[in-house]
């Protein structure tokens, strides 16, 4: 019934929702927000995984550069 298509990344690039289960007029906007707000989620996912990491390895002797995770 719902349809989504994803890059490698894990972005959504479009939704696809079944014409029965809504007004055919705001399909298009519903995908649109729909798919704008699964990349707003994993952006935000992935800010606070990365602040995370910065904290769990704050202080680490790490080589100039290097980056976790590999």
């Amino acid at each position: 019934m719902v349809k989504i298509v994803m890059n490698g990344k894990g972005y959504a690039k479009s939704v696809t929702i079944e014409p029965s289960l809504i007004k055919e007029d705001d399909a298009e906007i519903l995908e649109d927000l729909i798919a704008a707000a699964i990349n707003d989620a994993k952006a935000k996912l992935e800010t606070q995984s990365q602040e995370q990491m910065k904290g769990l390895t704050e202080g680490m002797p790490l080589p100039p550069g290097m980056k976790l995770p590999f």
